[in-house]
């Protein structure tokens, strides 16, 4: 039986901390979809286009992965495309208490769907999506926190000079 596992997140930006996760979520499973989320209660940089088209670059040797966008409940998702392993990235034990709340909420809404938690390699445990966009703006180098496209969108979208 082929194991299928859906990676959900905004991705607003993709950091290498993401591609840690994806990469080593395509090593557990015969196949991951990165699932981006159209909207979200966080306030987005990019649309959900762009988000997908930088993953989809910064991915593109990768096999055994599919990415897509999703919008509505991620459980909703995951039903709709047959999956029923959901991935999600812990950081620091800061995360902790609320991708609990999110895993304990999904299987209340449906017992079937079981949440498994991977975390990146320490080298990039501290990257958080708002931590680089602050950096940025204040002139940090970005070489290793962010894919050169990514970089360069970020730039783009937050008229930082080269």
């Amino acid at each position: 039986m082929s194991r299928t596992a859906i990676y959900p997140g905004t991705f607003d930006p993709l950091t290498y901390g993401h591609l840690d996760v994806i990469k080593r979520a395509c090593h557990i499973f015969d196949k991951v979809i990165v699932a981006v989320a159209k909207t979200s209660r966080k306030k987005l940089l990019f649309d959900c286009e762009e988000r997908v088209a930088m993953i989809k670059e910064t991915t593109k040797g990768i096999k055994n992965l599919k990415i897509e966008a999703f919008d509505g409940l991620i459980i909703k998702y995951a039903k709709k495309n047959n999956v029923n392993i959901l991935i999600r990235g812990l950081r620091m034990i800061s995360d902790f208490e609320n991708e609990l709340q999110m895993a304990l909420t999904n299987r209340r809404l449906d017992g079937n769907i079981e949440t498994i938690f991977l975390m990146p390699s320490e080298g990039y445990s501290f990257l958080s999506s708002t931590l680089i966009k602050e950096a940025l703006q204040l002139g940090a180098d970005m070489a290793s926190f962010v894919p050169k496209i990514v970089e360069k969108k970020l730039k783009e979208k937050l008229g930082v000079k080269k």
